[in-house]
């Protein structure tokens, strides 16, 4: 068993469901104890958080990554116990193998080797974790950020461990992600008997043609680097239960994912005059969940490419699919940020798994990486 894996089983076996870290940070504070690191809490209501840093002077790469797990769903479901790290053949299973122990394990393991091999450091490095990413996200990296911002502590290049790999280990880089802006919309009515409508004002009927209308509407159409901005309502909900009640009110649950030819000032105003259009009586909540970001070129991106390289004999793609990663939170900073990790396919899923010897191979570029920008 290498040092990756060993590593990856122990923060599998720490059941950390969102925000709970379980152990993990002690675990890895352990791991790096023998090491001349700085540690830097900045933990916020129940969540904990993470700054580890090596090195005194120069650009700084962080390592951004997150210690919690989804719920693991029906246990009776899964192969193996989710909290139990199995091997079958090459794959590691267990909740948190892809999403996002594993990285975690494959940074570390490759922190250890770097130093151990004593370099001369012409920059710093470190690791920047949260136990706050698969949940609400508001007192994350959400609220780490600014709170570095305001300690003076600037982030140039940020790698995120988050599982980017599609069909083999570092086919895909995360160079981007589109923003993300979601709406919870109320649309009025009045409540009454189905057999009186002209007494009632069936809001479920009125917002029809505006809801058909926002879906077919071409919001932008994308760029080189980001697809068209889509539009998606996720929950309709209204009535009383009853089937001869018109209902008094309609809840609508939207999002938009968007590209940098727009923005979310421009996005609400453009589905607010929808519904203005549409006559209708409304109450809306917005919610912008991060801004998109695109680190097209520069010495990260470089720096990846040349890594995944060099250890899988692969040229990766750089991609900006996908939903959002914390990411988001550090690109307003200034910092180059990009996502490399092992393959997505079994994430948040039954029976979440990973090859080993992809994460073995992680930890490689990640090392590489490391070298590249640090020395």
């Amino acid at each position: 068993m290498t040092p990756t894996i060993e590593l990856c089983k122990q923060l599998i076996e720490r059941p950390s469901v969102t925000p709970d870290d379980a152990g993990c940070f002690p675990l890895i504070l352990e791991r790096l104890k023998d090491f001349d690191i700085q540690v830097t809490r900045l933990d916020c209501e129940d969540v904990e958080n993470i700054l580890i840093t090596i090195g005194d002077e120069g650009p700084l790469l962080i390592f951004l990554g997150h210690t919690d797990v989804v719920p693991t769903g029906p246990e009776s479901q899964w192969r193996y116990p989710p909290f139990e790290p199995t091997e079958e053949g090459d794959l590691l299973y267990g909740r948190g193998t892809a999403d996002m122990k594993g990285s975690i394990a494959a940074f570390i393991t490759a922190t250890e080797r770097f130093l151990i091999a004593k370099p001369s450091l012409k920059a710093r490095f470190g690791i920047l974790l949260t136990s706050d990413e698969e949940g609400a996200a508001d007192y994350g990296i959400r609220y780490v950020a600014p709170e570095l911002q305001r300690r003076g502590i600037d982030i140039d290049y940020c790698l995120v461990g988050e599982p980017s790999s599609t069909n083999k280990l570092g086919d895909i880089i995360k160079n981007g992600r589109r923003g993300s802006l979601g709406a919870t919309l109320r649309v009025i009515g009045k409540q009454g008997h189905v057999a009186y409508p002209q007494l009632a004002d069936n809001p479920i009927h009125r917002a029809m043609q505006a809801l058909s209308d926002l879906v077919a509407t071409e919001w932008d159409q994308g760029n080189d680097f980001f697809p068209p901005t889509s539009f998606q309502i996720s929950n309709i909900n209204s009535g009383t239960g009853a089937t001869n009640v018109i209902p008094g009110d309609l809840e609508v649950i939207c999002n938009f994912r968007y590209s940098t030819e727009t923005t979310a000032n421009e996005l609400k105003t453009r589905f607010e005059a929808v519904l203005n259009a549409a006559h209708l009586t409304y109450e809306i909540t917005w919610k912008l969940n991060g801004e998109p970001f695109l680190t097209a070129e520069g010495e990260l991106v470089e720096a990846c490419i040349k890594g995944v390289e060099r250890v899988t004999g692969s040229t990766p793609t750089l991609s900006t699919s996908g939903g959002t990663s914390d990411g988001r939170f550090i690109a307003p900073l200034g910092a180059q940020v990009v996502e490399l990790g092992p393959l997505n396919a079994t994430i948040h899923q039954v029976d979440e798994h990973v090859s080993m010897s992809d994460l073995n191979q992680l930890s490689e570029v990640y090392e590489d990486i490391i070298r590249q920008l640090t020395t």
